[in-house]
């Protein structure tokens, strides 16, 4: 993945590109979640609170973030505090995939 600063705004957003996602320009916090979602193995979940805490902001910003750009990455592994997901019937094929344990609304924390 190469990344560069566009020369409209250089200090707030980046460009990323890689062979399996277009190019996109993210602000800086949108890098940074999505720099922690990707750092996740397949068969790994996390929440949005947890998230928030590494990247140093909250989680209905997590959130929002996931909302604008978590089509980027793999968005079915960061879930709610109780496990749920905001989308279960998009999300149950990724988690059968991934050997994620889950109940068909909520991922089950090991």
């Amino acid at each position: 993945m190469s990344r560069s600063r566009t020369p409209a705004n250089p200090t707030r957003c980046r460009v990323l590109t890689s062979p399996d996602r277009p190019t996109a320009d993210l602000t800086d916090l949108q890098e940074a979640v999505l720099a922690v979602v990707e750092k996740l193995a397949p068969g790994e979940v996390t929440t949005y609170g947890e998230v928030a805490a590494r990247v140093g902001t909250g989680p209905r910003q997590v959130g929002r973030v996931m909302a604008q750009v978590g089509h980027l990455t793999a968005w079915w592994r960061v879930v709610r505090a109780d496990g749920s997901s905001h989308d279960p019937a998009r999300s149950v094929p990724h988690w059968d995939a991934e050997g994620i344990p889950h109940n068909g609304r909520a991922v089950r924390f090991r």
